[in-house]
């Protein structure tokens, strides 16, 4: 009978979960418009030059380096490579400046060495209350990039320093699951207009 409880128990916990999760994903459609121009947007700034800049803590972070990876690498064909780089990935940086200034400092810094005037710099987080992207937000709009917030539920402060946002309600795991979606979703634009521009302009994808 306890084991019979405990499996039940655990049954219903899984259940809750995927419902959470099924809710969260239901509610990205709305921002499918937003992922839509963001797609565009920086297919025509990384064919322009710009750099894509990500940022996110803990799970976050994984959110960050997987769209960049995404970019630099491939999605699901083949095309060019871009540039991308996601900021807590660069350890020895990170240590360093969080020793020497503080971890609210780890990607203001770095974004005041790496981004420009026109880059994209999207930060991830579920609570939108971290204060090293609040301070990332403001680096990057003081150096004229763009910023991108993907976050829980609004409104939280990095929507706010942001110059757009997409937040989705739900707990933690599910807005984390939903923002890979919306990721995988970006990429899935991103290609396409690169692949459009390529084909127009006679140019080899690889």
């Amino acid at each position: 009978m306890v084991g019979d409880t405990t499996v039940n128990g655990t049954a219903d916990l899984l259940a809750r979960h995927l419902d959470d999760h099924v809710d969260t994903i239901a509610a990205l459609r709305e921002h499918v418009p937003t992922l839509t121009r963001w797609g565009d947007t920086l297919a025509e700034r990384l064919l322009h030059g710009h750099r894509l800049i990500a940022a996110g803590n803990g799970g976050s972070a994984a959110e960050a380096q997987h769209l960049t990876a995404e970019i630099v690498g491939r999605f699901d064909g083949e095309r060019r490579p871009f540039s991308a780089l996601s900021l807590h990935a660069e350890t020895s940086s990170v240590t360093a400046i969080a020793n020497d200034y503080g971890y609210d400092e780890v990607f203001a810094r770095q974004l005041q060495a790496h981004a420009r005037a026109g880059d994209i710099v999207v930060l991830f987080s579920t609570s939108g209350r971290s204060r090293n992207l609040l301070l990332a937000a403001e680096a990057a709009r003081r150096i004229g990039a763009t910023t991108w917030a993907l976050t829980g539920v609004a409104p939280n402060p990095l929507c706010d320093e942001c110059d757009e946002q997409i937040a989705l309600t739900g707990p933690s795991a599910a807005v984390q699951e939903a923002q890979l979606v919306a990721l995988h979703l970006l990429c899935r634009v991103f290609d396409d207009r690169v692949r459009r521009h390529d084909a127009g302009s006679g140019r080899s994808s690889r």
